[in-house]
Parts: C-alpha cells; structure tokens; sequence
C-alpha cells in the first residue's frame, strides 16, 4: 500500500458540488482536484454508481446526461481503480463478517484495500477507524 493514495468516498464528489455548506464544498473541491493532479486519488464503481444517482435524483438542479459524461471524462475516469470482481465481493464479505459493517461499507473498504490507499476520505465512517490498513480521515470534521 502507498502511504499518500487515498480512497474518496461518495459523500466527497456530492458536497463538491453542493455550495449550501461553504466549508465542505472547498475541502472536496480541493481533495478531488488534489487527487488527480498527484495521481494519488482512487474511486470504485460503486461510488460512481452512487454519485450518479444522488446527481440525477436529489441535485437542485439534475445533472444532464451531458453534463454527467464531461464529469466522468473528466474527475471519475483518472480516479477510477476498482471496478467490481468476484475478488471484490470475497474481500467485502470477510470484511463485513470481521468488522460488522455493512455490505455497501464493506465494499467500499474492500475497494480502498485493492486500490491501495492507506486512507479513505469519508464522513460517513468514524473518524480514525481502521479496517484492515485502510484508516478513514473525515476531511470535514473541523468545517
């Protein structure tokens, strides 16, 4: 595992396009922007699949197909490292039965672990939490 990859979590790529909270909406901006620059970032599938249906489905305005291919090419398909495998779905069960997570968690863990971050970028997880060698950061914590 590289000490400097991280892993980004859904809720990242929506507050960076959410302006309600000002604080949050730079700190994403700035670790996705941070992430394809050094090449260090990483996504799954499955946080594309669920940036696209919060985009589609709760955005105040629904982002176009348009709009949604142009930030593919752009911010997903440079981070994109993890698709889904039976590999994936093996990692994610013995992740759930060890740490009693969540499937969708535990996927999300199993996606930063075959990436090889050391950290995953997320608020939805306690701060300093520690799955396997994965440590989750909440980049918003002071915002």
């Amino acid at each position: 595992m590289s000490a400097d990859r991280f892993f980004l979590d859904t809720n990242i790529f929506v507050y960076a396009f959410d302006p309600s909270v000002p604080a949050k909406h730079r700190i994403a901006a700035d670790l996705i922007q941070d992430a394809i620059a050094k090449r260090n970032g990483a996504v799954s599938y499955q946080v594309i699949q669920e940036f696209y249906n919060v985009a589609i489905r709760r955005f105040a305005t629904p982002m176009s197909p348009a709009e949604a291919q142009l930030y593919f090419s752009n911010v997903f398909r440079p981070l994109f490292a993890v698709n889904f495998s039976p590999a994936l779905m093996f990692e994610a069960f013995r992740i759930r039965e060890r740490y009693r997570l969540s499937w969708y968690d535990s996927l999300v863990f199993a996606s930063a672990i075959e990436s090889e971050c050391r950290v995953l970028y997320s608020e939805d997880f306690q701060n300093g939490m520690l799955v396997d060698d994965v440590r989750v950061k909440n980049p918003f914590r002071h915002a």
